[in-house]
Order: C-alpha cells, then structure tokens, then sequence
C-alpha cells in the first residue's frame, strides 16, 4: 500500500512538471508572438506616416503644379517669342557664323543647338571628348536655344540609342555621350517655375511617345543578347538617363531598374537616378542588398542620397569595406606568392584603390570628426613607397640582365669562336711601339692615325720568354680588363688571363711568325684580306700576333 502511494505521487509529481514546461514553452511561443506583432505593427505605423507624409506632398505638388500651368505656358511662349526675335535680328545684323568645328567650344555648341543641327551636334560632342568638364557646364546653356529641346536631343542619339545603326562604327562606343546629352537636356527641359523646376519636364506628347519607344526598343534588344545584366555599363546607364531625362518611367518597369541600378551601382549616378526613376521606396532593401553583396561603399553613397544614413551608419560600412578588401587582397596575395610580379602589383592597386575610395567618400561626407584618416593616409604612403621601389628592382634587374658579356660569334668554316663582328669596321688603327720592357698594346690618342711602317716600330714581342705576356693598359681607375685597341674602344669578351707564348715560338718572331691560320675569317673586311698572301697588308711582311683569348 505504501509503495503504491508513492508510486502514484511519483507519477502526479512528473505530471505537474510535464505540465509546467508545456506551460512555459507555450507562454514563450506567444510571448514571441506578441513581439513580433508589437514591432510589426510599430514598423506598418512608421510606414503608414510616411506614406501619409509623401501623400500630402504629392498633393501639395499636384495643387502646385496645376496652378501654376497657366503661368508655365506663359513663360514657355515668352522663351520661343524671343529666341524667334533673338534669331531674327542675328540674321539681318551680323555675319555668316562660323563653323561649329572652328569656333570655341561654348560658341559651337550655341550655334548648333540654335540651328537645330542635331546631325552635327553628335560629332562634335565626341570630338571635344577630352573637354568632358566644360562640355558638362555649357551644354544645358546651349540646349535651352532649342526650339525643340526633346526631339533636338532625340535626333542627336538616334544614330547610337537605343542602337548602334552606324555604318561604320568608329569609334566603337558613343554611349558615354549619349549619357552626357541626356543629363545636360534634364535643365533645359525643366519646367520654368523654379518650385517646380525638373519635377515637371516640358517635353510635347509626340516625343514623349517616341521616347516610350525608344526605350522600348532598348528593352528588347538588351533581352535578346541575355537580360540587361549582361549589358555595358554605358549602355545600361544610357538607358536609364533616357527614362529620366524624358519621365517616361513605367510601373511595371520598375523590378528591371532596379535590377540595373543594382548591377551598376558603382556609377556615380545611380543613387540619384533610382529616385528620380520612382524606387525611393525600396531604397532601404536596395542598400541592404548591397552590403550583402560586400559593395559597402556604394551603400554608403545611396544611404546619404536617400536620406537613410541614419538607419545605415556610415562609419560601421567603410570600416567593414575596407576589412573586406583587406581580406581579399591577402587571399590574392597568398595565390600569387608563386607566380609572377604583376600579381602582387595588382594586388597592390587593388589596396590603393581601396584607401583612395574610403578617403574621398569620407571626405566629400564630411565624416572626418568620426572616422579619421591619417592611419588610411599612412597606409596609402606606404603602399606608393613599395609600389615604387619594386618598379626600381623590376628596372634593374631587367637592366642587369642585359649587360653582360656578349655572345661569341662562331667561326664558319673551323667553329671555333670569332672576334666580334664590328672589329673590322675601324676608322682608325694602332700603333705599336717596341720597348726593352715587356711590350704592351697602346690604342693611339687619335681617332684617324694610320699604322707606323717603320721597323723600330714592327717588334710585337721581346726576346725574353718572361716577358712574353701581352697585357693591355687600362686608362680606368677601376679594374677592368681592357679591349684590343683594335675594336674601336667595343671590348671584345672578356680577356680572363695573358697569353704567355712558349719560348721557341717567340724566338721566331723576329724572323716572321707564321700565320696560324690559313685563310681569314670569311667576314674579315677588305683590309684583312692579305693575310694570306704573306700578309701583304702589313708592308714589313710580318703577320700580326693575336691574343689567342679572342679565339677562345
């Protein structure tokens, strides 16, 4: 009886605690659940006074707009009226206007938008290429002469967007300045109200159904060679600046800009054209896409478009980018370690890229109170520094490697090793003088003397077997051996050691040494070729003695 007592407050007692943890789980579970719909709704309430707020702008815009149509049209016909009067009187008082490719270039551009010369306008803005800057600053001024800004423009791109319908297609990509007509016609097809200013372009029904379907052409071409992912960057950014410029943005569009601006979010204007295309709303899941990426920095410049740096803090990105590319940079430097030299200098570029970003990033934000930049700056320095002196190894040792001695020229007809081959181009030749001491070869301090004929001057060696050893004379202070004084001041190779002749040749040599070969090299020039023919070049009969190092 007892043990079932306690057998049965044994299983009571499991029981009660099954059901506490069954209860604890269970208030959790709804505790979760109480959380997330607290900052679910927190988070829907935030949205709603958002929308509330960008509603009210809208409509104050809308009211603001509508009442100010008439005044705008006023304004519009005030332009014409008196770019029709200005072009009149120009006309009838002054001269012919010189060639758009003469005249400067604010005057060019003036002159052709005032003559609507949209097939010229192209070319010369690809001409002034390099003046890109001042092409940027006069072009909208110029534009706004149009009397037809929108199909000025229009006409002006038409030969390369939304395709390339050239001939010939030189240069091959004009893209760059199809971007750079659009962005100047933004001012010029401003509304004149300043309160509304670009918000409203003023572009005539007609062109903007012809920019509908430019763009739309764009769509297609870009689908057919593989999606617009797989498009050129001044391609795609072409046909962005194309929506925006005319505002012919569409709905059901909006996924495939932001597919685009997402692809090529490094350029410089895709955080403004992503508004201005109506993706203000997915700002925050674009940036955050972007940090998933590892692009910290090109968060950083949508954040500060969009208004949001405080939801993305600056300073937390760019430290996270630069550690990014630190690790990136390692991983690449590790492979390389046993490959070329250019590997660690792209790995190089790479870091300085890397600083060279942050630091203008940091400064154009004014971010230097939070994030400072004398560590990044140090850094850069160092890089430069070893950047440079592995340019200096690099010269060097290519240098070094190509100073040494030359390669012996091979005998034809026995193969054994020739002089070089410029040792019979002489302008000038030795002189030999005979001394009681061991005799040594003295090239002449003149570049045009001819060899002496006199006898005194004809004893190539002593009659001492000692002093048989030809040396040559260095006029260097440092030790080098010399060159025969035959190869114009070019040393043939290296003499390692004298010649020391044995003693019976030597002795014959007052009584004419015999040549030790019997024919001349075949490219002796003609000065040598009586060797021979008991060396008839020489008037005293006698042939000369040669280093046999030469022969070596």
């Amino acid at each position: 009886m007892v043990s079932a007592g306690f057998a049965e407050l044994e299983r009571q007692q499991q029981l009660l605690a099954t059901c506490t943890r069954l209860y604890q789980q269970l208030s959790d579970h709804f505790g979760t659940l109480e959380r997330g719909l607290a900052a679910r709704s927190d988070a829907l309430r935030v949205r709603r006074r958002a929308f509330d707020a960008r509603t009210h702008r809208a409509l104050d815009a809308l009211h603001r707009r509508e009442a100010s149509i008439d005044s705008s049209v006023a304004r519009a016909i005030g332009h014409l009226d008196s770019l029709s009067t200005f072009a009149k009187e120009a006309a009838a008082a002054a001269p012919p206007a010189p060639d758009a490719a003469e005249a400067g270039l604010a005057d060019g551009l003036r002159a052709l938008c005032a003559r609507m010369d949209s097939a010229a306008f192209l070319g010369f803005v690809v001409a002034r290429r390099k003046e890109a800057d001042a092409l940027r600053a006069e072009m909208p001024e110029a534009l706004k002469l149009c009397v037809d800004p929108a199909r000025f423009v229009m006409d002006a791109v038409a030969d390369v967007f939304p395709v390339d319908r050239r001939e010939v297609r030189n240069p091959a990509d004009l893209a760059w300045a199809c971007v750079l007509i659009l962005e100047a016609a933004v001012p010029a097809l401003a509304d004149p109200d300043p309160e509304i200013g670009s918000a409203r372009p003023l572009v005539p029904r007609a062109a903007r159904e012809r920019a509908r379907g430019m763009a739309r052409e764009w769509k297609e071409a870009a689908e057919k060679k593989g999606g617009v992912e797989g498009a050129k960057p001044p391609d795609a950014h072409a046909f962005l600046q194309h929506v925006a410029t005319f505002a012919v943005a569409e709905g059901e569009d909006r996924p495939l800009y932001r597919r685009i601006v997402v692809s090529f979010s490094w350029r410089r204007q895709m955080p403004r054209l992503a508004l201005t295309l109506g993706l203000e709303e997915e700002m925050a899941d674009i940036i955050e896409e972007l940090i998933a990426k590892r692009q910290q920095l090109d968060a950083v410049n949508f954040a500060y478009e969009a208004g949001l740096q405080e939801e993305f803090p600056p300073v937390p990105l760019l430290k996270s980018y630069l550690e990014d590319s630190k690790k990136t940079s390692s991983a690449a430097s590790d492979n390389s370690s046993t490959s070329s030299g250019q590997s660690g200098s792209n790995v190089n570029k790479k870091e300085q890229s890397a600083l060279r970003a942050v630091i203008k990033c940091v400064e154009d934000r004014k971010l230097e109170a939070e994030f400072p930049l004398e560590d990044l700056r140090k850094q850069l320095e160092e890089l430069e520094k070893a950047k440079t002196e592995k340019k200096k190894e690099t010269s060097s040792a290519s240098s070094g490697g190509s100073s040494g001695p030359a390669t012996k020229r091979i005998r034809a007809n026995t193969g054994g090793p020739m002089p070089p081959a410029k040792a019979g181009r002489l302008t000038n030749n030795v002189s030999v003088s005979s001394f009681p001491a061991p005799t040594t070869f003295a090239r002449s301090p003149s570049h045009t003397s001819h060899a002496t004929t006199s006898p005194s001057h004809t004893s190539y060696a002593t009659a001492s077997p000692s002093h048989a050893s030809y040396a040559t004379a260095s006029p260097y202070p440092y030790d080098r051996p010399a060159g025969h004084g035959l190869y114009c001041n070019r040393s043939p190779p290296a003499i390692r050691e004298p010649y020391v002749y044995p003693a019976e040749e030597v002795a014959s040599v007052n009584v004419g040494i015999a040549m030790p070969y019997a024919a001349p090299p075949m490219s002796y020039p003609a000065p040598y070729a009586g060797y021979g023919n008991a060396m008839a070049a020489y008037n005293n009969g006698m042939a000369p003695a040669f280093h046999q190092a030469y022969y070596r």
